[in-house]
């Protein structure tokens, strides 16, 4: 079956289906709250440019986590590998999930989550406004990665990535 349409109000879903049929990393944002660490878990991460080192991410902004990541100042990527499913969930359902996991504060204060594929450690570029989002743009200040298997987001459900071999 093959759908056209005009996204508007009245197919929100199916421009959200449209949406899920590009696959995407999983990432868990974390940045320092007056409350302690908050985190976030967000596929809409992207590269910007390599020099300068600058990546992106954008957060809703209906999200009660919003403001803290509006206001911060500085912030951590974290790909999930293919085994960190439910540290994905965690972050998708509540800010302060970090009890039971291993994560150090960064010397800006910002929670740094152990044993990810890669983590980029940012200080905020810029605030864009997007529509229901911003697009929060990152000067890359620190990375870490190690080997393994992302886990991947497509059709509203978590996999992980075969390579060709």
């Amino acid at each position: 079956m093959v759908m056209r349409f005009s996204p508007d109000e009245d197919n929100t879903r199916a421009f959200r289906d449209a949406l899920g049929r590009f696959a995407t990393g999983v990432t868990v944002i974390t940045a320092p709250s007056p409350t302690g660490g908050i985190g976030m878990t967000a596929n809409s991460f992207s590269s910007v440019s390599l020099d300068p080192a600058l990546v992106l991410w954008a957060p809703s902004k209906t999200s009660l986590r919003y403001p803290h990541f509006e206001t911060a100042t500085h912030f951590a990527i974290h790909v999930m590998g293919e085994d960190q499913k439910d540290i994905a969930m965690r972050f998708a359902k509540q800010g302060d999930a970090f009890e039971g996991l291993s994560v150090h504060l960064s010397d800006n204060g910002v929670p740094l989550i152990d044993n990810c594929l890669a983590r980029f450690e940012c200080s905020t570029s810029a605030l864009h406004d997007a529509g229901d989002h911003a697009i929060m743009v990152g000067q890359v200040d620190h990375v870490m990665l190690k080997t393994g298997s992302p886990l991947v987001f497509a059709n509203g459900q978590f996999g992980s990535f075969l390579a060709e071999t």
